[in-house]
């Protein structure tokens, strides 16, 4: 009993602070997620319509047009947070030619990995292709739905069939394979979707495997405000590569998920992103 009281003591705020944190969360959430609708219709909708018009260099500017504009999206972040700090592995921002399978633990994943690559594709949600003008961007970007539903059986046909000559001009596809936010600290990644691995056998690609971490500290999933009290560094690094030789070997699905599963729970990338899922067994 004693110790939970004493828990219940140090984990309440003062009534003053506790206002102050909210009010400070939701008036730098508002700006954050004013920006996505009020930067986009004032210094990036003109660029997209330009890029529309020209079917030539619609995907490559479109994905530039994204990249540039999650950028500003963390530009901004650091600005209204100066005490988030950013690093990014040198060797992940000299990715090309590949696919990235990254871990996924906030809604902010994604729009930092848009943020780090200007030439990238990736799997969307299918039900966001039906949101209007962002299912625009979807498929102006190129980018792949994850369910082959109706009309959008026939683009995800379309964009795969030509994701090979893709990545050989310097493309990346980023994947994030659990499929939802981890929320499951301590007990390692969630069970993998097979479509990405099965995408790298049919192009004969390399799989990146990439580590995001702290995203879910700025930005809990479901939670709408940012923490604007975290304090700490966002970090994306490199864990390991996978690089079968598709000539001589016989490279499965099964086999690719193994191997991405096993980067992702070793040390020190599943101490660092979701406590070691070992552990709990290493002490029985």
């Amino acid at each position: 009993m004693e110790a939970e009281s004493s828990n219940a003591v140090t984990e309440t705020k003062p009534k003053g602070f506790a206002f102050l944190s909210f009010t400070r969360d939701l008036v730098i959430t508002l700006l954050l997620w004013g920006y996505f609708i009020f930067g986009f219709i004032l210094f990036f909708s003109p660029f997209y319509l330009i890029a529309f018009v020209c079917p030539p260099i619609r995907e490559p500017a479109i994905q530039y047009l994204n990249h540039l504009f999650y950028r500003g999206f963390f530009i901004l972040v650091h600005m209204l947070m100066p005490g988030i700090g950013r690093h990014v592995d040198p060797k992940v921002k000299g990715l090309e030619n590949c696919i990235i399978v990254c871990n996924h633990v906030s809604y902010l994943d994604p729009l930092m990995m848009i943020a780090l690559f200007r030439r990238h594709k990736t799997i969307v949600k299918s039900t966001f292709f039906k949101v209007p003008v962002f299912g625009w961007v979807l498929r102006a970007a190129g980018y792949i739905p994850s369910m082959p539903k109706g009309r959008l059986s026939g683009l995800m046909v379309r964009q795969t069939t030509t994701l090979a000559s893709y990545l050989e001009k310097d493309g990346i596809l980023f994947v994030f394979p659990e499929g939802t936010r981890n929320r499951n600290a301590g007990k390692g990644v969630l069970e993998f979707h097979s479509g990405v691995f099965k995408i790298a056998r049919l192009c004969r690609a390399p799989i990146n495997v990439v580590v995001i971490r702290n995203t879910d500290k700025l930005f809990t999933p479901g939670r709408f405000l940012f923490h604007t009290d975290f304090s700490g560094t966002i970090s994306v690094e490199l864990a390991g590569t996978i690089q079968p030789d598709y000539d001589k070997e016989k490279v499965s699905t099964a086999g690719l998920m193994e191997q991405a599963g096993t980067i992702l729970n070793k040390q020190p990338w599943a101490d660092l992103v979701y406590g070691h899922p070992d552990s709990a067994h290493n002490e029985s």
